[in-house]
């Protein structure tokens, strides 16, 4: 619940006694609902939190159905094909700049080698829909700058030839943290940072469909991101929270910080 009228009115009315339950039950927070689509089966669901008239959280829930029904085998697609793409609510986008949301199924994973394991990517951009389907990866601008110990690599693929920054049509070049880039173990789960024409345009938490199955909730470190985009505030924690009773993960972005903030 807001501070809306009808709060206002309550306080006004409210006796010394109730005023604290009062004022703690219009600071309550508040989910925006935003799109849902079916993913294998199950509905994915994009959304915003607000505290008062503020956006403080968004995300996307995910439900276990959609991870357990991924299919081990799918056809190799270039450029691959999202299960669902998602415009993130008004006021998330008014208040963020973050504009959209997709989710893919990597069922054997894709090079580097580390991430050749079945995986989800959950890309939240910072740019619309229909800026995001244009990208071609024809522009091989990389930025200037990138976070600390990432890095941006070019990776030959078989038949597809040598990606420039590990740049995917319809979602752009892809920074890996650097040490895990380079780890001789498969990875579980991870934070990418995405570029496009020089310029960060996603975030995306890439999780192991292992790791998911587990059942647990999980955090990922977000990455300082510099030469972030003056409209848009990044995010600075992540964290996956499993409800056991509803079967879904909330993925949920939070903490955001403007151009040239700490």
């Amino acid at each position: 619940m807001t501070w809306s009228s009808h709060c206002r009115r309550s306080v006004a009315i409210a006796s010394l006694g109730a005023l604290v339950i009062t004022i703690a039950a219009c600071g309550r927070r508040q989910i925006v609902q935003g799109e849902c689509r079916s993913v294998h089966g199950a509905d994915v669901c994009v959304w915003g939190e607000k505290s008062g008239n503020t956006i403080v959280a968004f995300g996307a829930t995910i439900p276990v159905a959609a991870i357990e029904n991924a299919p081990a085998e799918a056809p190799m697609v270039w450029p691959p094909v999202a299960l669902g793409t998602f415009s993130l609510p008004a006021e998330v986008s008014s208040a963020t700049g973050f504009q959209a949301f997709d989710v893919f199924w990597e069922a054997h994973g894709h090079p580097p080698e580390p991430y050749l394991v079945p995986h989800f990517d959950f890309h939240f951009y910072a740019i619309p829909l229909g800026e995001v389907e244009a990208i071609d990866c024809a522009d091989s601008t990389k930025p200037a700058r990138l976070p600390t110990a990432y890095e941006l690599p070019d990776v030959s693929i078989p038949q597809l030839g040598n990606l420039i920054g590990l740049c995917v049509p319809k979602m752009g070049m892809h920074a890996l943290a650097g040490p895990e880039l380079h780890a001789p173990t498969p990875f579980h789960q991870t934070m990418i940072v995405g570029y496009y024409r020089g310029h960060p345009t996603f975030v995306e938490p890439m999780v192991a469909r292992q790791t998911l199955l587990e059942r647990r909730s999980f955090v990922l470190d977000v990455p300082d991101v510099p030469d972030r985009p003056a409209n848009v505030h990044f995010p600075k924690r992540f964290r996956a929270d499993y409800d056991s009773t509803a079967q879904t993960y909330r993925l949920v972005f939070s903490d955001f910080s403007p151009a040239g903030a700490p």
